[in-house]
C-alpha cells in the first residue's frame, strides 16, 4: 500500500532515535526490576532462612508469569495495538515491584514476583513489534540490537541499586525504587505512536496517514497534498478481508519452520541466561566470596554486556542475523565452559565478562530476528509465543540450578550443563534459521 511505502522511504531521523529512546528507557525499566531480584535473594536467604531449591523457585515465578503475559500480551497486542498493551505492562510489572517490598513471607514474594514476570514477559514483544514496525529495513536489526541494549543499562542499574542501597537501606528500598517507572507511563502516552502498519492491518487509514505524514515532516519530506478523509478510508476498511488472528497460523506450512526454529531458540538462550544470571551473585557467594565482593563482580560482568549489544549491532547488518547470533551463542558456551572451571578470581572475571559480553549481544539478535520472521497480523503473537516457549526454560532453569547445589553439584556441572544448551541452540538456528539481513518485513513474511 501507499502508506507502506512512504513509511518505508523515510530516512533514519529524529523520530526513530526517539523512538527507541523511549522505549529503550522502558526496557530497562523491564531489566532493572528483574535484575533487583538476583541481587536481593543471598540477602533474603539469609533473613528468612530459605533454602537454595526455594530461592529457585521464587527466580522460577517470575518466569512463569513471564510465560503467561507474553502469550497474553502478545495476542492483545494485535487485537487493540501495541502502544495501549506497551503502557498497560509496565505499568503493572512497576506496580508489582513496589508490591514486593512489602512482602511478609515467602509465598507472598512468589504471588508478587508471578505479577512482576506476567507485566515484563507481557512488554517485551509489544516493545520489540512496535519499534520493529517502524525501523527501516536496512537498519532494522541494528535498531532492535540497540534496544535490547538498554537491557544490560537495566541490570547494571539493579547492580548498582542492591551494591549502593541494600547494604545501607535494606532491601525493602530497593524494591520501592523499582517501583517509580510506573511514572513513565504518563510519557510514554504523549510520546510514543501506535503501530502504522498495525492501524493499517485495522483498516484505520486516517490514523495511519496522520502519523506517517508527522514523520515525513520531521524528516523534511513533502506529503501528499491530499488527506485520507473518512468517508474514503471506511470505504476501503469495508473492502478489506476480515482478519481472524489465531495461534494455528503459527503452526502452518507457511511458517512451521520459522515457529519451531525460533521455540528452539528462545527455550535455549532464555534456559542460559535466567540460569545463570538470576544465580550468579549466590554462585559467586557458594564459591567463596563474600556478599559485598560478589556483587562487585556481578557488577562488572554486567558492564560487560554494553559492548557486546554494540558488537552484535554492528555484526547484524554487516554478516546478518544468523551467522552473528551462532557465532556469538557458540563463543558464549565455550566462555561458560571456561567459566565453570573457575579457580581463581581473576579467571572467573575473565570468563564471567565474556560470557556476559557474548550472551547479551546474543540477545540483541534474537529479539531483532524473531518479529522479522511473521506478517504484521500475527507478529505480535508470533513474538509472544516464541517469548513464552523461551519462559518455559527460564523456569526450569533457576529450579534446575538450586537442585543442583542441593546435591553439591559443583561449578564445572553446572556451567558445562549451560555450555550443551548454547551448542545445541546455535546448531539449531545454523541449520534451520532463514536470513533476513536487508529485507523488508513484507518480503520475509513471504518466506
Amino acid at each position: 500500500m501507499d502508506l507502506i511505502n512512504r513509511l518505508e522511504r523515510i530516512p533514519v531521523n529524529k523520530f526513530h532515535y526517539q523512538l527507541l529512546f523511549v522505549t529503550g528507557l522502558g526496557w530497562m525499566f523491564d531489566a532493572m526490576d528483574t535484575g533487583i531480584i538476583a541481587f536481593v535473594l543471598p540477602t533474603l536467604a539469609k533473613i528468612w532462612g530459605l533454602s537454595t531449591p526455594q530461592m529457585g523457585y521464587i527466580g522460577s515465578i517470575g518466569l512463569v508469569g513471564m510465560a503467561i503475559g507474553a502469550v497474553l500480551a502478545g495476542e492483545l497486542a494485535d487485537r487493540f495495538g501495541r502502544k495501549k498493551m506497551f503502557m498497560a505492562t509496565l505499568l503493572l510489572y512497576s506496580v508489582a515491584t513496589g508490591l514486593c517490598s512489602i512482602a511478609w513471607s515467602f509465598e507472598s514474594l512468589l504471588v508478587f514476583r508471578f505479577l512482576v514476570g506476567f507485566g515484563l514477559g507481557g512488554q517485551l514483544p509489544v516493545a520489540v513489534t512496535l519499534v520493529t514496525e517502524f525501523a527501516p529495513a536496512h537498519l532494522r536489526g541494528r535498531f532492535i540490537v540497540l534496544l535490547e541494549s538498554f537491557w544490560g543499562l537495566g541490570w547494571l542499574a539493579a547492580a548498582l541499586i542492591s551494591y549502593l542501597v541494600i547494604p545501607r537501606f535494606g532491601w525493602h528500598v530497593a524494591f520501592i525504587l523499582g517501583a517509580l517507572p510506573a511514572l513513565y507511563v504518563f510519557y510514554i502516552f504523549h510520546m510514543v505512536p501506535e503501530s502504522v502498519r498495525y492501524l493499517i492491518n485495522k483498516g484505520d487509514f486516517v490514523a495511519a496517514d496522520k502519523i506517517v505524514r508527522r514523520i515525513e515532516k520531521q524528516a523534511g519530506i513533502i506529503s501528499p497534498d491530499s488527506l485520507l478523509d473518512a468517508e474514503s478510508a471506511c470505504l476501503e476498511q469495508t473492502l478489506l478481508p476480515k482478519v481472524k488472528i489465531s495461534f494455528r497460523e503459527l503452526l502452518q506450512p507457511a511458517f512451521l519452520k520459522r515457529t519451531l526454529m525460533l521455540w528452539c531458540l528462545w527455550f535455549g538462550i532464555v534456559y542460559s541466561y535466567y540460569g545463570i544470571f538470576t544465580w550468579l551473585p549466590s554462585l559467586m557467594v557458594s564459591n567463596g566470596f563474600t556478599e559485598i565482593k560478589s556483587f562487585e563482580y556481578v557488577l562488572i560482568m554486567t558492564i560487560a554486556q554494553l559492548p557486546g549489544y554494540l558488537a552484535a549491532a554492528y555484526f547484524v547488518e554487516r554478516i546478518g542475523r544468523k551467522a552473528t547470533l551462532v557465532s556469538f551463542l557458540g563463543s558464549c558456551a565455550v566462555c561458560a565452559y571456561f567459566f565453570g572451571q573457575g579457580g581463581t578470581a581473576g579467571v572467573i572475571l575473565i570468563w564471567g565478562s565474556l560470557m556476559s559480553f557474548f550472551n547479551l549481544g546474543a540477545w540483541g539478535v534474537v529479539y531483532s530476528y524473531t518479529p522479522e520472521l511473521y506478517p504484521t497480523r500475527i507478529r505480535a503473537i508470533g513474538s509472544g509465543w516464541a517469548a513464552a516457549i523461551g519462559r518455559v526454560g527460564g523456569v526450569l532453569a533457576p529450579t534446575v540450578v538450586g537442585i543442583m547445589l542441593a546435591r553439591q553439584s559443583g561449578f564445572e556441572d553446572i556451567f558445562l550443563m549451560f555450555t550443551l544448551v548454547m551448542l545445541g541452540v546455535a546448531g539449531i538456528v545454523a541449520l534451520f534459521g532463514p536470513e533476513t539481513k536487508g529485507l523488508k518485513l513484507d518480503e520475509i513474511s513471504k518466506g
